[in-house]
């Protein structure tokens, strides 16, 4: 018996089109669309109908950036894939691209399998992984190759965090050759750490403390240079590019520059740039630490750079780099010394929603904003179409978003295992309603009706976007 779901009467927005259409789903995919009223739709059955009147019938969001359960600074982020996945849900995301992790003097087996084992029956949507190479050798460059053949087709590096995650250039380089050759995409870190370690150590020596002083030392002029050196590799080693978290102007010139030379150099950027600034770095009692990230936020006239490179499609891709530490007993570890504060803000739950209320504020058209949050990264990361859109054979991951209904963000109504929001108290337009996926109902009309073990991991193909 096959399982039948009529979705009707809704505006059917992806990154191509819009149009009043009936989605009808079978068996956990899009089986057939049809203009709403038509003689096509009129003719189906299903078991079930979901009534879109008044909404937007959207992709699934596709976050390709966050860290759940991650070990950082000595603790661990406060997101387990069971609460991530499970705000995913309730902020319309359906598909989130999680990072595994490679120890230095550990195999890249090792740090996937770990991951694997975090994540195995716990998500309540889909999820793929990434790896970041902690200790680029022979070995690992050979078992580069073997991860692309499994589904774990994109791979970090650091030009940060000197002794955890640094890669130096010759490492850096010998990842992209690797990658150029058996299509992995070289994900980047661009912040110069080693000229950062040294403003740290002079700041800290200057009494400069506080969390406002961690935007300070990790300069843009450091985001920039990093960016241009990373390009510049790429280009030596015959590699696509895609730079991760990217927070200020200089570095978005960087990319478009490239981008102007017609080389595969990507973007992405995060809402906290978007939507944060330095001014909450500053804000007192150590209230700051909440906002502590690296990539740092940027002062406020970075926005519109960032902004105008989304419209341009300088920045291709918005991710959350969702990585959630509490301020309670973690962000609390950095008091007195802003170099121990856990790097990471929590997000999953609110990138579909600011990036709505984006368009609400005419920074973005509605297209452009599944485009960022769902089309293109499916197809940066190689789970296009059967992810990131509604089309016959797509997995039915589809989000019933109602664009007239008024929220608040807050701690006290988020789904994150975080005891505060980036966003306390920020108004917005437009809040998802109804999310299937794989035509599961995970949300229902705002009640959560979703499981831990329903996700899937999603082996992945090569980048689709070169």
């Amino acid at each position: 018996m096959s399982n039948r779901t009529l979705i009707s009467g809704g505006l059917v927005v992806t990154a191509a089109d819009e149009l009043h259409a009936d989605v009808l789903i079978e068996d956990g995919r899009v089986a057939a669309l049809a203009a709403h009223g038509s003689a096509a739709a009129g003719a189906w059955t299903a078991e079930r109908t979901i009534d879109a009147t008044g909404k937007y019938v959207i992709p699934g969001g596709v976050d390709a950036h966050t860290h759940m359960e991650l070990p950082f600074g000595g603790t661990s982020a406060s997101d387990t894939f069971e609460t991530g996945t499970r705000a995913a849900a309730w902020g319309g995301t359906t598909t989130i691209v999680d990072f595994s992790v490679q120890s230095v003097g550990h195999s890249l087996r090792e740090g996937l399998d770990t991951w694997y084992a975090k994540a195995d029956g716990n998500c309540a949507v889909d999820y793929a992984f990434h790896m970041i190479l902690s200790d680029v050798n022979e070995g690992t460059l050979k078992e580069m190759d073997l991860l692309v053949g499994e589904g774990v087709t994109s791979f970090k590096l650091f030009m940060a965090y000197p002794g955890v995650f640094y890669s130096d250039d010759g490492q850096i380089l010998r990842a992209m050759q690797r990658g150029a050759a058996n299509g992995g995409l070289i994900m980047m870190h661009a912040e110069n750490g080693i000229a950062i370690d040294v403003l740290v150590e002079q700041a800290l020596a200057r009494g400069e403390t506080d969390p406002r002083h961690h935007g300070e030392v990790r300069r843009v002029l450091l985001e920039a240079e990093a960016t241009h050196r990373a390009i510049q590799l790429a280009r030596v080693a015959g590699s696509p590019l895609y730079v991760v978290h990217v927070s200020a102007q200089e570095a978005v010139a960087e990319l478009a520059a490239a981008r102007d030379k017609g080389l595969p150099v990507f973007g992405e950027t995060c809402p906290q740039y978007l939507f944060l600034s330095t001014d909450n770095l500053a804000e007192p009692d150590f209230q700051g630490a909440k906002y502590v990230c690296s990539t740092p936020l940027r002062p406020k006239e970075h926005q519109a750079a960032l902004w105008r490179g989304l419209r341009t499609n300088d920045l291709q891709v918005v991710s959350t780099d969702h990585c959630p530490f509490c301020f309670r007993g973690q962000k609390e570890l950095g008091r007195g010394d802003f170099s121990k504060i856990p790097n990471g803000l929590p997000g999953v739950e609110n990138r579909m929603d600011l990036l709505h209320q984006a368009v609400v504020d005419g920074h973005i058209s509605r297209r452009r904003w599944i485009e960022i949050a769902c089309a293109t990264p499916a197809r940066m990361f190689g789970l296009y179409p059967k992810k990131g859109t509604i089309a016959p054979g797509a997995d039915a991951d589809i989000v019933l978003y109602d664009p007239h209904a008024e929220q608040v963000i807050s701690a006290g109504t988020h789904h994150m295992n975080v005891d505060y929001s980036a966003y306390e108290g920020k108004r917005i337009t437009g809040r998802v309603d109804t999310v299937l996926s794989r035509g599961e109902l995970v949300i229902d009309r705002r009640e959560y009706t979703g499981r831990a073990g329903h996700g899937a991991f999603v082996p992945r193909s090569t980048c689709q976007y070169l």
